[in-house]
């Protein structure tokens, strides 16, 4: 069970210093679920928009990290992200994250 935990979040991740590589958060929720809590200065793009904003996230030049509630669906924005090239981290539960970004 560890082994798959860790295979989806990371062995330990340091995620302050792809902070300081001046990384884009984003949370993959809902709108709605976006607006009720979020990290402070991510931007929300929806699991079922990621794709259409390859393109754009390409072009930053900068790491990604994908966060969302629970890990499940950053954890498929991570992938798709991945495999079009990106540098791309899973986040996992974004208020997990925010504590390990601080």
């Amino acid at each position: 069970m560890f082994g798959f935990l860790k295979k989806l979040f990371g062995p330990g991740t340091d995620y302050k210093s792809i902070m300081a590589k001046n990384a884009i958060i984003i949370d993959v929720r809902t709108q709605q679920e976006f607006n009720s809590g979020h990290i402070d200065g991510s931007r929300n793009i929806p699991l079922d928009q990621i794709k259409s904003k390859v393109s754009e996230l390409k072009k930053t030049g900068k790491p990604v990290i994908t966060c969302c509630r629970s890990g499940a669906r950053s954890g498929m924005a991570t992938s798709q992200l991945a495999s079009a090239g990106i540098e791309v981290y899973n986040g996992g539960a974004w208020t997990s994250l925010n504590n390990k970004i601080k």
